[in-house]
């Protein structure tokens, strides 16, 4: 089904991979376009209930995007290349389902943004964090400059994105940048632990928990105002009435997702 990309599920959670250990993982429009159809897929899928990202390998996460599929695009090749980005990287932002970025390598440029727009990210020890477009007389164009900012703040975003420079797993995760840095041979088992405890929960309250948060980030959004009314819309589900009904009953709930 896919080229540039594997799919593996265990148990309720489905394994994501890019699959181009020979191009340090690196993205192109068909791999950008493969992830976006894996997430939408898993997004429907009532067997999935939380997704790891990840790259093949121990060497990279992605290690940017594919140079030589762009090196001779126009103006609106460029814009059209930015948008397709976007409008995957978006979609793994808004999943209703927690996607979680295990970051075994390199990400850098396209990499580092799609880290990102999943909703935590987990590092292993050998992990490298950067957005060097400068360097090609660049800019990121899948989301960099917006969710860099976010994570960690104005200024040091502005610095990475100026000069360009690569920091360290240890050096992302006191920024923010990252949740946990941990063993390579740690790092799918500690974004299986993370997913399993999420699982556990509510899955339409998780849901309203990817709008509401990524409502704080919206321009066009009052955060406060998406919170009032998604508060309000969960009090209709079967989800809340039986993990009310399961905590006054001193038992563990059983959530169907309705």
């Amino acid at each position: 089904m896919y080229q540039n990309i594997t799919t593996e599920q265990k148990g309720k959670i489905l394994i994501v991979t890019v699959n181009r250990p020979d191009k340090l993982n690196a993205l192109n429009k068909n791999t950008i376009a493969e992830i976006g159809v894996a997430i939408n897929a898993a997004s429907t899928d009532n067997s999935v209930g939380g997704i790891i990202l990840t790259g093949a390998g121990t060497k990279a996460f992605v290690a940017g995007a594919d140079i030589s599929e762009f090196a001779a695009y126009s103006l609106e090749e460029g814009k059209a290349l930015s948008a397709h980005g976007h409008a995957v990287f978006n979609s793994i932002e808004a999943c209703a389902k927690p996607v979680i970025a295990a970051v075994n390598g390199f990400a850098l440029g396209g990499g580092c943004e799609l880290a990102m727009a999943c909703h935590m990210r987990v590092a292993a020890e050998n992990a490298k964090f950067g957005q060097p477009e400068v360097k090609l007389g660049l800019i990121p164009g899948y989301g960099g400059t917006q969710r860099l900012p976010m994570l960690i703040g104005k200024s040091k975003a502005m610095e990475l994105l100026m000069t360009a420079d690569v920091i360290d797993a240890n050096e992302a995760h006191r920024l923010g940048l990252v949740n946990h840095v941990v063993p390579q041979d740690n790092l799918i088992a500690k974004c299986e632990e993370i997913l399993n405890k999420i699982i556990d929960m509510a899955p339409l309250a998780i849901g309203e928990i990817v709008k509401t948060v990524n409502a704080c980030y919206d321009k066009e959004s009052n955060g406060y105002t998406t919170e009032i009314e998604r508060f309000g819309a969960c009090f209709v589900t079967n989800d809340f009435k039986e993990g009310t009904e399961a905590f006054l009953g001193k038992r563990k709930a059983e959530f169907k997702g309705n």
